[in-house]
């Protein structure tokens, strides 16, 4: 069996759970049978060594059950960090002449060099129909993480490359280029995409990715073949880019974001934003907060997706008010509600692919697709 196919190995299945509580157990036992025959009773060594395994699987057992609840590990791989099996170096990605089957990622720093913005390593995940030469101008979408996240998000509990994959190979190799820049910093960071204490992440969100990106890569300009979406934090963000920025971004796609950026997990917590995220600057947080922008001005030319579980509490208020509005300034909206979903990486994942059709047809990589509402 190869590093690869161990990695591919799915931990999210039935089988695959009570096979590990099996041999976790079988462990369990075996260790107190071989201390026990060659000690003829547990020593006070052998009792601390089985209660310390022991205490590790139950650890391990208590980490599967959260996973499976949040769904963010799919495959052994995902667990052992090891990379996408698809993941190539970039110099090795550009110099590729042959067209893959399938698309390929690859990771390198984006600069800051208009934001100062030190940014972890972004991903990106390139369609066959990149391949071609001369190279392609193709559309982009921008996919943001939560707090605590990374980048790699993206491709492990939401599962973009796959999605992508499967829109690609549905369209003749076309797909729009994913780009997973870092908005935080740091595992635990919150900017909340905004240019503030955890540095100037917007100006690098709007200004060194856009360019790196049709720099490097040649794709197409920001405006109307660009979108950002993005889950949780990541939502909010891209719902705030749209609104402040919507000459780069036309299409935008909120997956379980708050109503606006928040330094904490409610909605009505607006003024710890307000000190935390904007210095006490209250003008600067309206100047950011989507209820004020949406009331502000109208935008007829922007699209936006909003997904969330009806058992997400606060998201799910959010959508409650914030779409209204959006369509009120004038946004062509889709609205979808998964019953039960929470605020879970089987949530996020699901309305990416949900939404990935009407995206790429309103960004001009591929055909346009109608979006109907479920409430």
């Amino acid at each position: 069996m190869t590093v690869e196919s161990v990695g591919e190995i799915d931990i999210t299945t039935d089988s695959f759970l009570v096979a590990g509580a099996i041999l976790a157990l079988v462990v369990v036992v075996g260790l107190a049978l071989i201390l026990r025959t060659r000690l003829g009773r547990l020593s006070g060594v052998g009792k601390i060594a089985l209660a310390s395994l022991t205490t590790v699987l139950l650890l391990i057992g208590s980490g599967a059950s959260v996973n499976a609840h949040f769904d963010y590990f799919r495959t052994l791989g995902d667990v052992l960090g090891l990379p996408p099996s698809d993941e190539v170096e970039l110099a090795a990605l550009l110099a590729r002449t042959d067209r893959p089957d399938r698309g390929i990622v690859t990771t390198m720093a984006i600069p800051g060099r208009a934001s100062g913005f030190a940014g972890r390593p972004a991903m990106v995940w390139v369609p066959p129909a990149w391949f071609a030469r001369p190279r392609p101008s193709l559309p982009v979408v921008m996919l943001l993480h939560g707090t605590p996240g990374t980048p790699q998000d993206w491709l492990d509990g939401g599962q973009a490359g796959a999605t992508a994959d499967a829109y690609a190979a549905a369209h003749g190799g076309t797909a729009p280029i994913l780009v997973m820049p870092d908005v935080n910093g740091t595992i635990d960071g919150d900017s909340e995409c905004v240019d503030g204490p955890g540095g100037r992440v917007e100006t690098y969100l709007t200004a060194d990715v856009p360019r790196f990106v049709t720099d490097v890569f040649h794709a197409a300009a920001p405006g109307r073949a660009w979108a950002v979406a993005g889950l949780s934090e990541g939502g909010s963000c891209s719902l705030m880019l749209a609104l402040r920025h919507p000459d780069l971004f036309a299409t935008f796609g909120d997956y379980a974001g708050l109503a606006g950026p928040r330094a904490g997990d409610t909605n009505a917590d607006t003024a710890s934003a307000v000190a935390q995220l904007f210095g006490g600057s209250q003008a600067a947080f309206l100047a950011h907060e989507p209820a004020a922008l949406l009331a502000a001005r109208r935008y007829p030319e922007l699209g936006g997706w909003f997904e969330v579980g009806d058992a997400d509490p606060e998201p799910y208020a959010a959508v409650g008010t914030v779409v209204p509005a959006a369509r009120r300034a004038g946004i062509t909206t889709c609205e979808v509600v998964v019953p039960g979903g929470g605020h879970t990486f089987a949530v996020f994942s699901q309305a990416f692919s949900d939404s990935l059709p009407w995206i790429a047809g309103r960004v001009g990589a591929g055909p346009p697709a109608v979006c109907t509402s479920r409430m």
